[in-house]
């Protein structure tokens, strides 16, 4: 039925509003049903998908004909991986924040659940002035959430955020008000009229730039991250798994959905610089989070590293690094959450984020040394890990691009590997003892979430190719329409 897409977009919209009604108890518990439902609704679309139908469930309606706006969505394998990754995560993020003392937790979880309705909106668009207007709406929630509840200096770090991606998003609209200019006819902003576009070098070339530097903000690339590790950081823990675990998918969703496909030429031409850029932020990110003490900033500037890999990869325009680079996405934003929640977890009962703080957790509570060890493989790409069939794909396609980019790349295995158990060695083990009731056991929810985190983890990584066969077809066929352009 082509209204379960419908009913999957809208359906966090309608848990915002009861969110805000009941009383404070039921705020929280209101927000995960819905956000459950969700992820229900999203497997029946799995199961009912097929891999090689092309786009599906669409629906197009006149939204402002006069202008060619539609409200236009759809779903083909890329995107389906997407709304797979927000509404699986949207309930363990809800989740997380149980057992927490949250000041006005109805603002907080009707903000989350109005980002799931965005970021979703992002993913199935089929028309550009709708994938603005998400992409846009994306933007609010989150910015009010590191405001309210950020840290100390949580007004600085949220204005620089909020400068930088606007700054890019400006560029985007002048970009795709350039593409709706250069269609024929009346103009329209449907996104197959983007891709019959033809358009000369320097055509291509000017909306490239325009709309690739608001992708690179959100991922983010170098040297366009330094909003990146200060709002990671600063942010309360709900709002930087959103950020790191789904937001910054936007960023490289739209580079293959709205930026190859569209500037075929213009890609190819500028592949090499861009793919420079990801992969000076591999290494420039990992040796940075190797020096660092603070564990939740030490995440941060990891995330940078990955997606630096991920950018790379996308570039090759190889079908194994998109295919590479599309389940890497759910990797990193499976493992981002888990670490972010980890280190949610030690602030909540160590008071610090500071490592050299920490020890001998390992000693006190078994369990969370197993699934704190079952993220990090995952995080540093070993074998029967989800972190390693994304990875080993990426640098494959960049190894037939370039051999020495994929040895520079590689780096982010071997120096993740430094920081990853450099950082574990001084929170679970050590000599220090710790002090009765100073850790605290699992709640049931922090098991939870922590728990069905490491099980993806491995599920990902031994089994990966019952999400790779939804997703291959559709990148193939995008691939052909970039080479054909």
């Amino acid at each position: 039925m082509n209204n379960l897409l419908l009913i999957i977009l809208f359906l966090p919209l309608a848990g915002m509003a009861l969110s805000l009604l009941p009383s404070r108890e039921a705020t929280g518990k209101t927000a995960l049903v819905f956000s459950l439902i969700s992820l229900l609704l999203s497997v029946c679309l799995f199961i009912q998908f097929d891999p090689n139908g092309g786009m599906q469930q669409v629906l197009n309606y006149a939204w402002v004909p006069d202008l060619g706006i539609n409200f236009k969505i759809g779903v083909d394998g890329i995107s389906l991986m997407m709304i797979l990754l927000t509404n699986v995560l949207s309930p363990l993020i809800i989740l997380s924040s149980f057992g927490r003392r949250i000041e006005n937790p109805k603002g907080l979880y009707a903000l989350i659940q109005l980002m799931q309705f965005a970021l979703i909106g992002v993913f199935i668009s089929l028309d550009a002035f709708l994938f603005y207007i998400f992409w846009e709406l994306a933007l609010l929630p989150i910015y009010f959430i590191c405001l309210l509840w950020g840290g100390k200096d949580r007004i600085r770090i949220t204005l620089k955020f909020f400068i930088y991606t606007i700054t890019g998003s400006l560029l985007m609209l002048v970009g795709l008000i350039y593409l709706y200019l250069q269609t024929p006819g009346s103009h329209t902003f449907d996104i197959q009229a983007f891709y019959d576009l033809t358009l000369s070098s320097q055509q291509q070339s000017l909306v490239f730039w325009l709309i690739f530097v608001a992708f690179a903000i959100k991922i983010p690339v170098f040297p366009l991250h330094s909003w990146q590790p200060d709002t990671y950081t600063d942010a309360p823990t709900q709002g930087t798994m959103l950020l790191s675990g789904i937001m910054l998918k936007m960023g490289l969703y739209g580079i293959l959905r709205w930026l190859l496909p569209v500037v075929p030429a213009a890609s190819a031409d500028n592949a090499f610089i861009v793919m420079l850029l990801g992969i000076i932020g591999v290494v420039y990110a990992s040796c940075i989070a190797i020096v660092q003490k603070d564990f939740k900033r030490m995440i941060a500037y990891a995330s940078i590293a990955h997606v630096g890999l991920i950018t790379a990869g996308l570039f090759t325009l190889k079908v194994e690094a998109l295919e590479g680079a599309v389940f890497q996405m759910l990797s990193h934003g499976i493992n981002a959450v888990g670490l972010f929640f980890i280190a949610d977890m030690l602030m909540s009962r160590l008071k610090t984020h500071n490592m050299s703080e920490m020890g001998g957790i390992a000693n006190n509570n078994s369990l969370f040394a197993v699934l704190f060890m079952i993220v990090l493989l995952g995080t540093i790409a070993l074998p029967l890990t989800n972190g390693f069939v994304g990875e080993f794909l990426l640098l494959t396609g960049i190894y037939q691009f370039k051999a020495w980019m994929a040895l520079f790349g590689g780096l982010t295995i071997i120096l993740g590997a430094v920081y990853m158990f450099r950082s574990y060695q001084a929170i679970m083990l050590g000599s220090r003892h710790l002090n009765e009731g100073e850790f605290q056991p699992m709640t049931l929810s922090e098991k939870t979430v922590l728990g069905t985190i490491a099980f993806l983890v491995i599920l990902l990584g031994v089994y990966p190719s019952f999400l790779m066969n939804a997703a291959a077809p559709s990148i193939k066929s995008l691939l052909m329409i970039i080479n054909a352009g």
